[in-house]
C-alpha cells in the first residue's frame, strides 16, 4: 500500500503464479475427486453384483453352507443349512449347534437328531486362508444311505434267487430223511431202545432244517443295524468262554489274546458276536486233535482286527474262491451259509472279512472294524474351536 494515497499494491509475478497453481491444483483435486467417486460408484456396484451373485449361488446350492468367523459364530448360511438345522442360525456358536447331530454308526455319517428317520449328512470343515473364520459344508446324504441299503438288500436277493435250485436239494435232503425216521416210528415191532434212537435222529434231522431256515432267513435279511456301545475285549472273552468247552472236548489247545484295552465298539453286539463265533466253530472244526486254535484281537490305526487261526487241514486252492459263496460248505452238517452271513455282517458295519490258507497248514481269517471313537461324535467332528 502507497504510503501517500493508501491505495493496495498490485499482486506481484509470484503471487499471481501462485494463485494459478492453486486453481490448477484445486481443479485437478476435484477431477480426481470425481474420478475416485465414479470408480467407487462403479466398485460398489461390482460388489452388489458379486454379492448378489454369491446369494443366488448359495442359495442354489444342494449342499448346506454355514460361514463361522473366528470366535466360530454363524454369519451367514444358505437355505439348505436352515432346512437341516433349522431357524435362527445367525450369531449362534457352531459348538452348540452342532450338538445336534447323532452318530449314526457309519464312517463319516451325522444324523440331524436321534430321532428315527432323521437326516444324514456328511461333515467338512474348511480354515479361510485369511485365518478369519472357516467355512462347514452339511451334504445330505439320506437318500444315498437308502439307496446303498437297498442296493445291498437288492444284492442279497439276486443271490438268494441264485439259491433257489441249491435250496431245494438242502431242505428236500434232511426233510426226506427226518420223514423216513418218523415214518419208521410207527412200525410196531420196535423196541424202546430203538424207538427212541429214531426219534432222537429225527429230532437231529429236524433241527438241522431249523438252522438251515434261520440262516437263510438272516442272509436274507442282513444286519439288522441294532446299534449298542460294547467293549471289544469284553466281547472275546464271553465268545471265549463260551467256545473252550467245544475245544476241550475235540482236544484242542484254544489260545486267546486281546490288546484292546478299554477300547470299545458301535454296533450291534450279537451280530458281530455270532460272525466271530462262526470263524471259531470253523477253525475247531476244521483243526484235529492235539491241534491248535487262537483268537485275537488288535487295533490297526483306525480298525480293530479279530484274527481267528488254526493249524487244520486248511483249504484247498479250488475251493478257495467259494468259502463265502451262500451254500458252499465243506462240513457234512454244515448250512454254507454262516460264512456269508459273518461277511454280511462285516460289511454292514464298515468292515470286511479276509483269509489265508495253505492245505495241510492251517487258516487265518482276518475280521477287520472301523473304530468309533468316542470323540468322534457330531460335536467333536464340527466344534473345532479358533483362537
Amino acid at each position: 500500500m502507497s504510503a501517500e494515497s493508501g491505495a493496495p499494491e498490485p499482486p506481484t509475478a509470484g503471487q499471481r503464479l501462485d494463485a494459478a497453481q492453486l486453481a490448477e491444483a484445486f481443479a485437478l483435486f476435484s477431477r480426481a475427486s470425481e474420478e475416485l467417486s465414479t470408480a467407487y460408484n462403479a466398485l460398489q456396484g461390482q460388489v452388489s453384483q458379486l454379492t448378489e451373485r454369491l446369494d443366488v449361488l448359495l442359495g442354489a446350492l444342494p449342499a448346506g453352507v454355514v460361514m463361522l468367523d473366528r470366535a466360530g459364530r454363524i454369519v451367514q448360511f444358505n437355505r439348505a443349512a436352515e432346512s437341516l438345522l433349522g431357524s435362527g442360525l445367525a450369531g449362534e456358536r457352531w459348538d452348540a449347534v452342532a450338538r445336534r447331530f447323532g452318530d449314526t454308526g457309519t464312517p463319516g455319517e451325522l444324523s440331524v437328531g436321534n430321532e428315527p428317520g432323521a437326516r444324514r449328512v456328511s461333515l467338512s470343515d474348511t480354515a479361510l486362508e485369511s485365518g478369519e473364520g472357516r467355512i462347514v459344508l452339511l451334504h445330505d446324504v439320506t437318500d444315498t444311505h437308502r439307496m446303498r441299503l437297498q442296493a445291498e438288500r437288492n444284492e442279497r436277493l439276486a443271490a438268494m434267487g441264485e439259491m433257489v435250485a441249491g435250496l431245494a436239494h438242502q431242505l428236500r435232503t434232511p426233510l426226506a430223511a427226518a420223514l423216513l425216521y418218523t415214518g419208521n416210528l410207527r412200525q410196531p415191532e420196535l423196541g424202546p431202545a430203538d424207538r427212541a434212537k429214531v426219534a432222537d435222529r429225527a429230532i437231529e434231522r429236524l433241527r438241522y432244517l431249523e438252522r438251515l431256515i434261520r440262516d437263510m432267513l438272516l442272509f436274507a435279511r442282513g444286519d439288522s443295524l441294532g446299534r449298542e456301545r460294547f467293549g471289544i475285549c469284553e466281547l472275546v472273552g464271553e465268545i471265549v468262554h463260551t467256545l473252550e468247552p467245544l475245544a476241550r472236548a475235540r482236544q484242542l489247545s484254544f489260545v486267546s489274546r486281546c490288546d484292546c484295552g478299554d477300547l470299545t465298539l458301535l454296533g450291534d453286539r450279537k451280530a458281530l458276536g455270532g460272525a466271530l463265533t462262526n470263524l471259531i466253530e470253523n477253525a475247531i472244526q476244521a483243526t484235529g486233535a492235539a491241534g491248535e486254535v487262537s483268537v485275537s484281537a488288535v487295533r490297526n490305526g483306525e480298525f480293530v482286527t479279530f484274527h481267528v487261526a488254526d493249524n487244520g487241514r486248511g483249504i484247498e486252492p479250488a475251493r478257495q474262491g467259494r468259502v463265502f459263496e451262500p451254500f458252499f460248505t465243506t462240513r457234512a452238517e454244515g448250512t454254507g451259509l454262516g460264512l456269508a452271513i459273518a461277511r454280511g455282517v462285516a460289511r454292514g458295519h464298515g468292515g470286511d472279512i479276509a483269509f489265508e490258507s495253505t492245505p495241510g497248514k492251517g487258516s487265518l481269517f482276518t475280521l477287520s472294524l472301523p473304530l468309533l471313537r468316542a470323540d468322534d461324535s457330531a460335536a467333536g467332528a464340527a466344534s473345532k474351536e479358533t483362537s
